[in-house]
């Protein structure tokens, strides 16, 4: 990043945060050492804020949101695209940081942050279609045309974004721009690990001239001050994207306060006997490894029917087989380094207990530190762990099954709901699927993915809160609100 540019954004890599349009250090002297999961590298430091520096950020922003809210639409609109300009700009340089500090690929870093830049463009134009209605009283039997109501949208105050390590900069612009959009003030806790990018993120917002305290960060452990910060009586909306137990926990301790979640997946891949073997072999084994599989997104487990599942299996280990595995910055890298190596142990029990269990390890299997190689298990069983829970690494099960229904019931089972996948050429046996699986999403014949953000993304039971998408995340972060015109003389 330009030094010049975002020359007070951090000292000697120290990063500070940004409070009232400034960039200020902690009180506390503490901080948190970020080091790259590629080779343990010393990347910087962030400030471990204090609970009474939260209420200074959150007291701030509070008191900025309602002359914000005043502001003209055409005016927040004019920031946002500002925004995605300076985005742009520094694509490359962002892109660097975050293969550094989430060992992600050069390629996929760089599509992150300009298609930030494009999420924000859409977040403006959106903006701009905002509007209300007028509905008159007597379209309500009994009623006369003496009544209307105008009904417009309000922003619902100060907006709580929580972001996660693997999409530090798009999962944290997917929740400011249409924040700002409708008129809230931001606090915005960036991820631990992906902490770096996401100040740099918040500083392009600043550039941009986001007025004084209606974007403040801060940074910290989660478990020192999450909740606090989630409780805090001047938090009105909270959007966070993250495991499926904070985000459980978090719906448990703010009782009446709306939430927008996004959480763990199991998504499966449905392969029926009349699908084309090659699309999905192909779809499935980017669907499952891109990232080292740590998406929410990811394919992570395979229903197929057993009259072709010999030949699906086939396909689909040659291409695994085939995956480049390493250093992230080397160009073709698919699998690399998991984010923490506690994150690779947790993926390597679940392949130790399908193996004590019976299935068949085809590819991989094996760990180092936190690098999992990319690992494929036939023959899994609904005994294993592996059939249900949400490894969050480049491992995937396959389960053989010998009907619709059969492939219905193993979905359906899950406690998560983000997404589903069939793979097939009658088009009625596909609705048939997707009408009767319990998720939010059902790709036909593709793999499960986010997008374009202008579609709905939403989970249902563990997977998640409400709904997302450029316009639906305006109006889940705003609230109708209707003035009713009493007129007289009229019949």
């Amino acid at each position: 990043m330009n030094k010049e540019q975002f020359k007070d954004l951090h000292q000697d890599k120290v990063f500070k945060n940004l409070y009232n349009g400034e960039w200020i250090e902690s009180s506390t002297g503490k901080t948190i050492d970020i080091k790259s999961p590629i080779d343990g590298n010393y990347l910087g430091s962030i400030q471990a804020m204090s609970k009474e520096e939260v209420d200074k950020a959150i007291d701030n922003a509070a008191e900025v949101q309602k002359l914000w809210a005043e502001t003209p639409i055409n005016k927040r609109v004019d920031i946002l695209n500002r925004a995605a300009d300076i985005l742009e700009e520094h694509v490359e340089e962002l892109a660097d940081i975050l293969v550094l500090e989430i060992a992600k690929d050069k390629k996929s870093c760089a599509s992150e942050v300009q298609r930030t830049a494009d999420f924000i463009r859409f977040t403006a134009d959106a903006a701009k279609q905002m509007g209300g209605e007028t509905i008159p009283a007597d379209s309500f039997p009994g009623m006369k045309k003496n009544k209307i109501s105008v009904v417009t949208r309000v922003p619902l105050g100060v907006v709580l974004a929580i972001a996660p390590f693997n999409y530090p900069i798009n999962l944290s612009a997917s929740k400011i721009a249409p924040a700002l959009a409708a008129g809230n003030s931001v606090v915005l806790k960036p991820p631990t690990q992906g902490s770096i990018a996401t100040l740099y993120l918040a500083e392009v917002f600043n550039k941009a001239g986001v007025p004084a305290g209606v974007l403040n960060t801060i940074t910290g452990k989660g478990s020192e001050i999450g909740d606090y910060l989630a409780v805090h009586e001047k938090i009105d909306f909270i959007n966070f994207t993250g495991s499926t137990e904070v985000g459980q926990h978090l719906s448990k301790i703010v009782a009446m306060k709306p939430l927008l979640l996004e959480l763990g997946g199991k998504d499966a891949a449905i392969v029926l006997e009349d699908a084309d073997l090659d699309e999905a072999a192909t779809n499935i084994v980017s669907g499952a490894y891109s990232y080292s599989g740590q998406r929410c997104t990811a394919v992570k487990r395979i229903l197929v029917m057993d009259s072709i599942a010999d030949e699906l299996v086939a396909k689909v280990k040659a291409k695994v087989e085939k995956l480049k595995v390493g250093d992230p910055r080397e160009e073709g890298v698919v699998v690399s380094n998991l984010i923490s190596e506690k994150s690779a142990e947790f993926v390597e029990s679940l392949i130790t207990d399908a193996k004590e269990k019976g299935a068949k390890v085809l590819v991989g299997g094996n760990r180092e530190g936190s690098l999992v190689y990319p690992t494929l298990v036939d023959n899994v069983t609904l005994d294993m762990r592996l059939a249900w829970d949400e490894p969050f690494g480049p491992v995937l099960p396959i389960i053989r099954i010998s009907s619709i229904e059969e492939a219905i019931e193993i979905s359906n089972k899950s406690d998560y709901g983000l997404q589903g996948c069939v793979f097939t050429k009658n088009i009625d046996k596909a609705f048939y699927i997707a009408n009767k699986l319990e998720v939010g999403t059902v790709q036909v014949n593709n793999k499960p993915e986010r997008g374009p953000d202008h579609f709905p993304f939403l989970g249902v039971k563990a997977s998640g809160m409400g709904t997302q998408g450029i316009r639906y995340s305006i109006e889940a972060m705003s609230r109708p609100k209707a003035i009713v015109l009493n007129l007289n003389n009229v019949e």
